[in-house]
């Protein structure tokens, strides 16, 4: 039997349902912000510059608002994105963070199929929550230390943590996640 393993794309869409950037067009917004400019942006991805400009006009009219600035030249030529496509590079980063972390971790699956082994599980209380931007930093009482989690703003609202909720701690070697009984 073959094994089988999960896939997911994700895209932002816009009230109308209708997506405004997935993966190709995130990939396309960073090399611009990275490079400076399309042209260079366009040989990054792999990409013709008839096909970008294409791309940025569908994102423009999904959101109703310039993405890009462009500057003919001097020293300061080049394409750079306005602060609407950079929130929206950073929304889209932050969902597909998230859709990694759960998707295409192999302990969150474990997890669900109850694998992980206990020494890796730590039952604590959360002592303090800090909600900075995109990110959340969960304190954890598990005696006779604290721990901190660094997670995402929506993985903690999801979970709707509060102060003194009875949580697990599950450590992984590079990061530590929470997990909480409804």
């Amino acid at each position: 039997m073959k094994r089988t393993r999960a896939r997911a794309k994700l895209w932002l869409i816009n009230n109308d349902e209708e997506p405004i950037i997935g993966e190709g067009k995130a990939a396309l917004l960073e090399a611009i912000n990275n490079e400076g400019s399309l042209n260079r942006a366009c040989k990054k991805v792999k990409m013709s510059y008839k096909h970008a400009w294409l791309l940025l006009k569908e994102i423009e009219e999904s959101i109703g608002e310039p993405i890009i600035i462009t500057q003919r030249g001097g020293l300061d030529q080049g394409t750079s994105l306005t602060e609407k496509a950079l929130n929206l590079l950073e929304e889209f980063n932050t969902y597909q963070n998230l859709l990694n972390q759960t998707v295409y971790d192999k302990t969150f699956w474990e997890a669900i199929g109850l694998k992980i082994s206990a020494r890796n599980q730590m039952k604590g209380r959360i002592i303090e929550i800090e909600k900075e931007g995109l990110i959340s930093k969960i304190k954890i009482s598990i005696e006779p230390t604290i721990i901190t989690a660094i997670i995402t703003k929506e993985a903690a609202d999801a979970m709707d943590i509060k102060k003194n909720d009875e949580v697990v701690a599950v450590v992984k070697a590079t990061e530590v996640m929470i997990g909480k009984e409804k």
